[in-house]
C-alpha cells in the first residue's frame, strides 16, 4: 500500500499559496484494509475513508467510466490493482494531475508541473469531455490563477456544450461554483471564458442579453474592481446581473436557487437603481420614502451594501448615495419609542414617527447645505 498527496494541495504547494485542505490517494489498498487501519469509511459512490487521527480524505485509487449524460452518470472501478498514473488520469486538468509521495517525490504523469510554470489550464485526456461540471471548474481556475486555458481545451469545451452537457448541470452545482467563482480576485475572467465556450448563455440564459456581445466587457471591469475592493459575493452577485429585467432576475435566481441573501440584494439593486440616482432630486419626505422602500432603517447593513453596489455600478452616483447616507443617519435619530409612549392608535404613532423624520432628514440637509 502507498499513500499520495494529490490534487489541489500539490498544485498549491508547487505555486507557493496556502494549503488549507489535503486530499490523498491510497495506491494497492482494499477496503477492509483500510478499516483495519482504523479509517472510517465515509464514501457511498466510491471507497473515501477518514484518517482516525487527522480526518482528512484518503481515497482508494480508482478508475471511472461515463455511462449517462450529465455529471452523476459515471461508474466508478476501486481495487488494489489500479494503478496512481491510471487514478490521475480522469482528473480534469493537468495542474491537478500531480501526485507527492511520502518522500517528497513529485509523480507529474501529465505535465502539470510545467503547465503550471507557464501559467496555463490543459485537461488531462478525452475523459475531461465526459463531466459538464469541469466547464465550470476551469472557468473558476482562470478566474483564481489568470492562467491562459489552451486551445485545445477551449475546443473540447465548446464541443461539450454543443452536445448539451451542460443543459445536465443541477441548479446547486452551477451555483456553487458560480459563488466561487464570483469571490476570486479576478471573477471576469470566469465568465469570459464560459462566453468563449458558449457556456455562459446557457448557464446564465435570463442574462444572455445583458451579457452578449460588447456589453460584456464592461460589466467584467466593474465586477473586478468591486472585487479589488473586497465587495462581498451578495454584492457581486448583484453587479453581474443587476442590469437584467426584473422578471427574468427572479427567474434566474428561482432556477439556480439562489440564496436568500443574494437575491434579495440583486433584486434590490435592479429595482431601485434608477429611483437612487435620483436621490439629489428627492425632498426628505421622498427621501424617507426611498429609505422604507428599500428597508434601510431596519436593514442598515444591506443598505450600506446596496449603496456600494449603485457606486461602483455608477461611479457619478457619489451625491446621490451620500445624500442617502444622510437622509438614513438623521432618521435613525428619532425615537420612535419616545413618540409611541405619548400617543395611542398605530396610525398616530406612524405619522407622528413619519414627520419627525422628514424633519430630521430637513434639518441634516440644510445644516449639510
Amino acid at each position: 500500500m502507498k499513500i499520495y498527496a494529490v490534487g489541489g494541495a500539490v498544485r498549491d504547494e508547487l505555486l507557493g499559496l496556502p494549503v488549507t485542505d489535503r486530499d490523498f490517494v491510497v495506491v494497492g489498498a482494499t477496503p477492509d484494509e483500510m478499516i483495519a487501519l482504523g479509517y472510517k469509511p465515509v464514501g457511498r459512490d466510491f471507497p473515501v475513508f477518514l484518517h482516525p487521527q487527522s480526518h482528512e480524505e484518503y481515497a482508494l485509487a480508482r478508475t471511472e467510466r461515463k455511462t449517462a449524460r450529465g455529471y452523476h452518470g459515471f461508474e466508478f472501478h476501486a481495487a488494489p490493482d489500479v494503478t496512481l498514473e491510471q487514478d490521475l488520469a480522469r482528473r480534469d486538468l493537468t495542474i491537478n494531475a500531480i501526485a507527492k509521495g511520502d518522500d517528497g517525490a513529485i509523480i507529474d504523469p501529465y505535465g502539470g508541473v510545467a503547465d503550471l510554470k507557464a501559467g496555463l489550464l490543459r485537461h488531462v485526456g478525452p475523459a475531461f469531455g465526459e463531466d459538464p461540471v469541469r466547464i465550470l471548474r476551469v472557468a473558476r481556475f482562470a478566474a483564481r490563477f489568470n492562467f491562459t486555458l489552451v486551445p485545445e481545451t477551449l475546443t473540447l469545451m465548446r464541443e461539450m456544450v454543443v452536445k448539451g452537457e451542460v443543459d445536465a448541470l443541477v441548479a446547486e452545482r452551477v451555483w456553487q461554483e458560480l459563488a466561487r467563482g464570483l469571490m476570486e480576485a479576478r471573477p471576469s475572467r470566469m465568465f469570459e471564458t464560459l462566453a468563449a465556450c458558449g457556456a455562459l448563455v446557457v448557464i446564465l440564459r435570463e442574462l444572455a442579453q445583458e451579457l452578449a456581445g460588447a456589453a460584456l466587457a464592461p460589466r467584467m471591469r466593474v465586477l473586478d474592481q468591486a472585487a479589488a475592493a473586497g465587495a462581498a459575493l451578495a454584492q457581486r452577485f448583484a453587479l453581474l446581473t443587476m442590469h437584467a429585467g426584473d422578471a427574468a432576475l427572479e427567474a434566474l435566481c428561482a432556477r439556480l436557487r439562489v440564496p436568500q441573501e443574494c437575491a434579495e440584494l440583486a433584486l434590490l439593486a435592479a429595482r431601485q437603481r434608477d429611483n437612487a440616482l435620483h436621490a439629489l432630486s428627492l425632498d426628505a419626505a421622498a427621501l424617507l420614502a426611498l429609505l422604507q422602500a428599500v428597508d434601510a432603517l431596519r436593514r442598515p447593513a444591506r443598505f450600506a451594501q446596496w449603496l456600494e453596489v449603485l457606486e461602483w455600478d455608477t461611479p457619478q452616483a457619489g451625491a446621490a448615495t451620500q445624500r442617502l447616507r444622510a437622509a438614513l443617519v438623521a432618521a435613525q435619530t428619532v425615537d420612535a419609542g419616545a413618540i409611541a409612549k405619548n400617543l395611542t392608535g398605530s396610525e398616530a404613532i406612524r405619522d407622528a414617527v413619519a414627520a419627525a423624520r422628514v424633519a430630521a432628514i430637513e434639518g441634516a440637509l440644510k445644516t449639510k447645505c
